[in-house]
């Protein structure tokens, strides 16, 4: 890495999440209260509405993408680090990957600051789209739903194990605001491209908890109409499908 790393500009992605289902992001209250929920959603302590902390979107875009790419089986897991970057059989399409990925998201330890840099991107918080609050303010709507689920014994049919779920209703849409410090010449258009290709794979999959029982599948509209040409246009798994089909 250039030694003499300077910030050469700070883009800006800013738009729309819009919730195609009900999403749960939980609090980490565990304790139960009598008449109460049992997984409370993550609200703003000060007006008690509920957002979408940036870390669960960075969190996830970054598994999706490093799942993608098929670092989890080196990293058993874990996110991608420095060591597995290092590793003298990855080959070097891989590395030019972990790379990017590792600037983008950011990577523990003083060590690999000099060829890394800092982290590329930043994920803020997501809070509730002005005009959709005044909608719901105006309609009475509220910010999240109570939805209760249990499990079925598979030979009497009976239900077992009730809970209650909070959830942030379909339909509640929230600003997303995205940050990419481009800090090399050059580099600027592929960590665009990965991380476009990691918020896809976010629509594409789910955000939050309970993804494999419908929760928190999302759309995302940028504002810029460039921004969201390049990404609506975007299809994955179609060079693969096309290797296999020959």
């Amino acid at each position: 890495m250039d030694t003499q790393l300077r910030l050469i500009d700070i883009k800006t992605f800013e738009g729309t999440i819009t919730l195609e289902s009900g999403l749960h992001i939980g609090s980490g209250d565990m304790e139960m209260h009598i008449g109460g929920v049992d997984n409370p959603v993550i609200r703003h302590p000060y007006t008690m509405e509920p957002y979408i902390p940036g870390s669960s979107i960075k969190g996830k875009v970054r598994s999706l993408l490093e799942t993608r790419y098929g670092f989890i089986v080196d990293t058993k897991g874990e996110p991608l680090s420095y060591k597995v970057f290092k590793k003298d059989d990855l080959p070097e399409k891989d590395k030019e990957v972990a790379l990017n990925i590792l600037k983008i998201f950011g990577t523990s330890g003083a060590d690999e600051f000099e060829e890394l840099g800092p982290t590329r991107v930043i994920f803020c918080d997501c809070h509730l789209n002005e005009d959709w609050r005044k909608k719901a303010r105006d309609n009475n709507w509220s910010f999240t739903e109570i939805k209760a689920e249990n499990r079925i014994n598979r030979i009497t049919g009976t239900a077992q194990d009730p809970r209650f779920m909070e959830r942030v209703p379909a339909g509640t849409e929230f600003d997303l605001l995205v940050k990419l410090k481009v800090l090399n010449e050059g580099e600027e258009e592929e960590l665009e491209r990965l991380l476009l290709e990691g918020l896809k794979l976010l629509e594409m999959d789910a955000l939050g908890g309970s993804g494999s029982r419908g929760y928190g599948r999302i759309r995302i509209e940028f504002k810029d109409p460039i921004l969201r040409e390049k990404f609506d246009s975007k299809e994955l798994f179609v060079e693969e499908d096309k290797e296999a089909d020959s």
